[in-house]
């Protein structure tokens, strides 16, 4: 289904929608275009990123208030992703580069939605995302510091200490000018944010930048300007498949990052009266947003938290807002290239500044310490890890993780007591068995029947939650039964559901207990037939 955001649309809602579409493009158009420095690549690429990716998620996406465009964990990994693949993404053979990395990652989206794995990546926990978004805004915080000092230096995606030392280079030789011009811009964009966070601060203080630029010739004293920014559409681009293999594990990373993200944007703002957010169909609409906008010069996309919240506070009612966004992108292309071009370099720097700084969310890990240690600490070592070794290892240490945790939790066994009648006992397995847990709770049962007082001489195994049979699972029943009877204990199972029975009457096995008549439907038939009434 197109435009599924549209269903049910009402004519009252077009003001609101184009209200908000400009509000949103307001912010997310010059944001966009200073994430795409921390990539190191042409503000024009973030402004491109705000066009075709925006309309393709309006026309795919579930989603009716979020803004899509890119973020800055998608930039900083980009960022990341090139360098570690010996790209320079300013070099002409950057933006092919660009685009193979844009390709890869809406291929691999969509091949999570062919495979339907929108759930799974779900599972990612947050803590992972918490951990790598401290990372990140620590790593490009401090990476803003020689632009806004007045240096030049280039250290995208080499790591915090790279970045640290370039800071400290840069304080001796700062620009009295362009120091002044990003405090100003800091001080306009946090005091904006906390008493009138209605305005948009990002285009505030790059209007003031360009005014200075132009009007009082800022740039006279030495203060930066950005790259000049080309007046036009962007031309279709082609992917440098040469470097593929090399970006493909960044891809990766970007590609979870990028749907969590987008997913958990879309669910914030989601108002209860709209559709809940089906998984595999965002996968879906951002991997074609991707696919697509690889094409056009576009950064890899993502659902932005900021512009969304702009949105959906200026009162979007649906999707209508982002095209609006995206063709006030495209005429901000088509005739503002010059005016752009005046616009200083520290200014962008300091709104990257402002932005990451929120993702350092120390309020949170304190939290979490106090209610999941657990979590705490998966969330401290991603983000040590990025800061000691880069965003795609921390990625990779997060989702190994997470992993591990899922499968601790499924393979910790759950047994609870149904009933006990003189030497019966009924026991609930709350877990179903599969390959990895079958064993560990074939020892537990065998440890609270050897264990149980009065001593067990029948056990009813409820099976309710087994809705599916393994070959292996067959077999560590199978075991359980000789081991519970190496301790005269009988072992008799009980409502397993219908698809699994069907599997297992195909066992010898399984046929022989239901010979024996040790195979009951529910657990209360099976107390009755192993415990009488008069026995108890």
């Amino acid at each position: 289904m197109l435009l599924p955001s549209l269903a049910g649309y009402r004519r009252v809602w077009l003001p609101r929608d184009v209200m908000a579409g400009l509000a949103a493009g307001a912010v997310v158009i010059p944001q966009a275009m200073a994430y795409a420095t921390i990539a190191d690549l042409p503000v024009a690429v973030g402004l491109y990123t705000c066009i075709l990716p925006m309309l393709v998620y309006a026309l795919l996406g579930g989603s009716r208030a979020m803004s899509v465009s890119t973020t800055s964990t998608v930039a900083t990994l980009t960022a990341t992703t090139l360098v570690t693949a010996g790209v320079v993404s300013s070099a002409p053979d950057g933006l092919g580069a660009l685009t193979t990395l844009t390709l890869l990652v809406g291929a691999i989206l969509l091949l999570a939605r062919l495979l339907r794995l929108g759930s799974l990546v779900e599972n990612i926990s947050g803590a992972t995302v918490l951990g790598v978004q401290i990372g990140v805004g620590a790593i490009v915080a401090v990476g803003q510091v020689p632009t806004m000092l007045g240096e030049t230096l280039d250290v995208s995606g080499e790591g915090l200490f790279a970045v640290i030392a370039a800071a400290i280079a840069s304080v001796g030789t700062a620009s009295v000018p362009t120091v002044a011009l990003s405090a100003g811009s800091v001080a306009v964009l946090l005091l904006l944010r906390r008493f009138a966070p209605q305005v948009p601060g990002a285009l505030i203080v790059a209007v003031g930048g360009i005014l200075l630029v132009g009007l009082g010739h800022l740039d006279a004293l030495g203060v930066a300007l950005i790259d000049a920014v080309p007046t036009g559409m962007p031309r279709l681009g082609l992917p440098d498949l040469s470097v593929a293999g090399d970006l493909v594990p960044g891809a990766l990373a970007i590609a979870v990052m990028a749907f969590l993200e987008s997913a958990a944007v879309a669910r914030t703002i989601r108002e209860r009266s709209q559709p809940q957010i089906d998984s595999d169909r965002e996968l879906l609409a951002m991997g074609a947003a991707n696919v697509l906008g690889a094409f056009s010069a576009a950064m890899p996309a993502a659902g932005g938290f900021s512009q969304s919240a702009v949105n959906r506070g200026a009162g979007a009612r649906t999707q209508l807002a982002g095209v609006v966004t995206a063709v006030l992108a495209i005429l901000v292309a088509l005739f503002l290239g010059p005016v752009l071009s005046l616009l200083p370099q520290a200014t962008l720097s300091a709104m990257v500044l402002v932005a990451v700084v929120g993702l350092i969310d120390v309020r949170e890990l304190v939290r979490w310490a106090r209610l999941s240690p657990v979590d705490f600490w998966v969330a401290l070592t991603v983000a040590l890890v990025a800061l000691a070794a880069g965003l795609l290892v921390a990625v990779g240490v997060g989702v190994a993780a997470t992993l591990l945790l899922v499968l601790r939790e499924l393979n910790t066994p759950r047994l609870d007591i149904l009933d006990q009648r003189g030497s019966a006992l009924a026991v609930h397995v709350g877990r179903g068995l599969y390959t990895a847990n079958a064993r560990p709770i074939s020892r537990a049962v065998i440890s609270l029947a050897v264990r149980r007082r009065p001593a067990v001489s029948a056990l009813i195994l409820d099976l309710t939650r087994q809705d599916a049979l393994t070959v292996t699972v067959l077999d560590a029943l199978e075991e359980l039964e000789a081991d519970l009877a190496a301790h005269d204990v009988v072992l008799d199972l009980a409502a397993l559901p219908p698809p699994a029975a069907a599997v297992a009457a195909r066992v010898d096995w399984y046929r022989r207990l239901q010979a024996l008549g040790r195979v009951h439907a529910t657990v209360r038939d099976g107390m009755a037939a192993v415990a009488p009434e008069e026995d108890v």
